[in-house]
Order: C-alpha cells, then structure tokens, then sequence
C-alpha cells in the first residue's frame, strides 16, 4: 500500500538506497499530526520517578499525575515511596487565586506523613500559565524542614520531552556535591540512564562488582538520594540510554571532572563492549582480565541457547521505533544475531548524527523517520509486511490493530532485556510472539484465509 505522510513531514523520512542522506529532525512535533512524543512534564517525570526514597509530588490537575503514575516498571531494594504519585490537584479555584497555598501545604503534610529523603516537585503546564512561585515555595519548605526540596521546572508547553529530561538533570544536579565521598574506591562508577526496569540495573551491577569495580550511584533506577549526592567521587560516569542523562554527565565534567563514556546494555556485542570500554578506562590489567573472563563464561552459556530461535526467525522481518536514538543501534545488532531483517527504524528524539550512524548500518531500502505518528506507522508497517515491531506503550495498540507482533522495549516490560541474559530474553519474546498461531486470526492474515487459501502453518509468515 502507498504510505501516508503529511506534507509538512516528508523531510523527516528518508528510505536508504534512494537518495542521498539527508533527514530533518530536532523540530517540533507538526500540529495535527498526534506524535509518539511525550510533553516536558513527562519527560522528567520517568527520569526522576525511580528515585525510589524520594518524595514526587506534581503540582497541577490530577490529570498529569495520573498519566504518569507509575509510569515505568522501575523495582526497588528497598523504599517504595516513588510509586506512590501525589499531587496537588489543582481546581478551577486554584487556577484564579492561585495554588501556592496549597502547594505548601502539600509539601508539609507529605514530608511529615512520609519523611522522605529529599523532594521533588513538578510544574505543569497550568502552573506555568497561572505564575505559581515553585521555587519560592519549595525553598521555604525545605528551609522548614531540613531536606531538599527541589523545584522540577517541567512546563509541558515549553517543549517536549527531551526538555523534560534536561530539567530532570538540574534538578538531580543540586543534589550532587552535597554528600561526602570519603570510602570510595578509585575504580568507581555511576551507572546514569538506566531506569532498572525488571530489575535490569541488579544485571549490570553484578557484571560490574566480578570485574571489581565499585557502584557509587544508581542515576535513576533502585536510586538513593544519598548515593546521589555524593556521586560526584565516582571516577567515571557510564551512560546508557543518553538522551535521559546525558545533560547530567556533561554538568558533572564540567564542574567535578567527572569523565563519562556511553554504552548500550542491549544485545551482546554492545554489552561485552560496553565493559570492555569501562575496563580500558581503569587500565588495570587485572580487571580486564576479569572482564574478558566474565565475557566468556556468559557467551559460553548464551550462545548455545539462541540456535534454536536464529533458525525459527531468520529472515522475518522488524520495524523500530524508540524514544532516543542510541537504542535503536543495539536492537538492529540484536536483530541481526538473530538473522532478522529491520526494514523500519526510528526515534522520537533523534539527532541528524543519530539517523546518519542508523542509515549506515541499516540494509538498503530501510526506512528511517524521526518523531512519527499513529498513520505513518501503520502504513509503513503494513507496506513493509513487518512481523515484529519494537516500541512502547504508544505502539502497542498499532501493531495489534495490524495483526503485528509487539515487543515492549520501553517502560512497562516485566522480563529484563539488558545483559547477556536479557539477549536471552529478547530473543526468546520476538520468537513467542512472531511464531504466535494468533496471527493468522488478524487482519493482515484474513484475507488469504477468505480466497480459501491454506491456512498459515503454525510458525511461518503468510
């Protein structure tokens, strides 16, 4: 079928193998056209949220709190206070006088209720348009009652989601510097951007205490206020997931001298790799050897286990679509381990360096689209005959709709993906869901069955 693409969006798409690179992105989202994307209040609402000690309170219509509530499967060890998702609940009263008075009251019948370790909280987009003083507010709280009590200046309006996470990052800054570093090892990490869905950040923890290396600060998942405040003393900064935090990294550089590298945790060639960068940082021998010993012993285990689905999936074909770009580039490796084709891939927040890494490793024909919507993804999906579509929950219902197959990569996943094991996982989701007999009762099937077809093999493509 001719895929549908607004006008105004045909820049924002480029097919590799027909024309020269060239893609248009880091725009705003066009009027009308309902993206993927996620408002500045939801951005920094999933980056902060796994801070699990901490008070989250949203100051605005109970509407914001509930979109967000409990937003990503982010597991504790400990408190669970991030789950519970407050709000001021500002009615129309509060919009003409004003919602500071009750913003106060909030924050002190919270703090003496919870006795969090510090506060967060968030301005939407009413408040940005009523003037509330937030940050006046929360300093007079904090001054009352001895925590941090910190203002998330996250007005929907003023963008979308990647200004989200920028205000995220300023507000974990205050927090960093303010502990003291004194017992940590000089073969220190933090782990920044990982969210510890389905307890992945305990996966990559455990790879880093064998090749002994100390984690400081979990920045967000299974994150401490604590930790975050003396995260400063880590000798490196490890950041996955970029786009969420890496404005945090480059604060921290330029004010502590903090170096950071990036990694991805997906798919195995990027994980070795991303503890091997780690390992070389150091340069002692002694952890690279235990590195290279720790690679092995999970390849040895791994390996074996996926023959079976690079078999059942080879040549089945794959469509991406991400909020940051840089996950994109493990997904398309992963997907290629297991002998799969990506004929679509795409991110809401990529760069123009992002898309050009992405057409150089794609195969000829992929398409690449930056901050899509609902119409186009149908129609690329359906144009492309795509078996599995990896995205979020926003994708999900698409891909139904089309009889696809859907792989959660995003916040709601309850088996973890990062790690060797995660490969596992990963590999043994898209055989389960693209080998499903379900398919063949949905709509991109039913027309074969109605000409009096033969019915779809279990386990193969119509």
């Amino acid at each position: 079928m001719e895929p549908v693409i607004f006008e105004e969006r045909a820049d924002q798409i480029h097919r590799k193998g027909s024309a020269p690179f060239q893609i248009a992105c880091n725009k705003e989202s066009l009027a009308g056209a309902v993206s993927q994307r996620a408002c500045v209040f939801c951005g920094s609402r999933v980056v902060l949220y796994p801070i699990a000690d901490a008070l989250h309170l949203v100051h605005g219509p109970i509407g914001c709190a509930a979109y967000t509530w409990d937003i990503r499967g982010a597991l504790s060890s400990g408190p669970e206070l991030h789950r519970l998702s407050f709000s001021t609940d500002l009615q129309e009263k509060d919009v003409i006088f004003g919602g500071e008075e009750k913003l106060y009251r909030a924050l002190v019948e919270l703090i003496d209720r919870h006795h969090p370790e510090a506060a967060f909280v968030y301005s939407t987009c009413i408040v940005g348009i009523i003037g509330d003083d937030l940050a006046g507010v929360c300093k007079k709280v904090s001054e009352e009652k001895g925590i941090p009590v910190i203002p998330v200046q996250s007005e929907g309006f003023k963008g979308n989601k990647r200004a989200g996470y920028n205000a995220a990052c300023q507000a974990m800054f205050q927090l960093v510097g303010t502990g003291s570093t004194e017992g940590i090892s000089p073969y220190s990490v933090n782990i920044l951007g990982d969210f510890n869905l389905a307890g992945e950040i305990w996966i990559i923890q455990d790879y880093f205490r064998r090749i002994g290396i100390e984690v400081v600060a979990n920045i967000t998942g299974d994150g401490r206020v604590a930790d975050i405040r003396r995260a400063h003393g880590a000798a490196l900064n490890v950041v996955q997931c970029s786009g969420a935090t890496m404005d945090l990294a480059k604060m921290m550089q330029e004010r502590y001298g903090t170096p950071f590298v990036r990694v991805s945790y997906f798919g195995v060639e990027d994980m070795a790799e991303s503890l091997y960068e780690v390992a070389r940082f150091f340069k002692a021998p002694e952890i690279m050897s235990r590195t290279q010993n720790l690679v092995r012993e999970e390849l040895a285990v791994l390996y074996p286990q996926l023959q079976q689905y690079r078999r059942a999936l080879r040549g089945k074909k794959a469509a991406i679509y991400v909020g940051g770009a840089f996950k994109a580039f493990s997904l398309i490796k992963a997907f290629r381990l297991l002998e799969m084709q990506v004929v679509l891939v795409g991110s809401q927040t990529g760069t123009t360096e992002d898309y050009r890494e992405l057409a150089e490793i794609c195969d000829d024909g992929t398409i690449i689209v930056d901050d899509t919507n609902p119409l186009e993804l149908s129609s690329f999906l359906q144009e492309q005959e795509v078996d599995i579509f990896v995205g979020g929950v926003k994708e999900r219902p698409i891909a139904y709709k089309l009889g696809v197959g859907f792989c959660d990569h995003n916040h709601e996943r309850k088996e973890p993906l990062e790690g060797f094991v995660g490969m596992l996982n990963f590999a043994k989701e898209v055989y389960t869901s693209v080998m499903s007999p379900v398919w063949r009762f949905l709509p991109r099937h039913q027309q074969a069955l109605v000409q009096g077809a033969a019915p779809v093999a279990e386990g193969s493509k119509s």
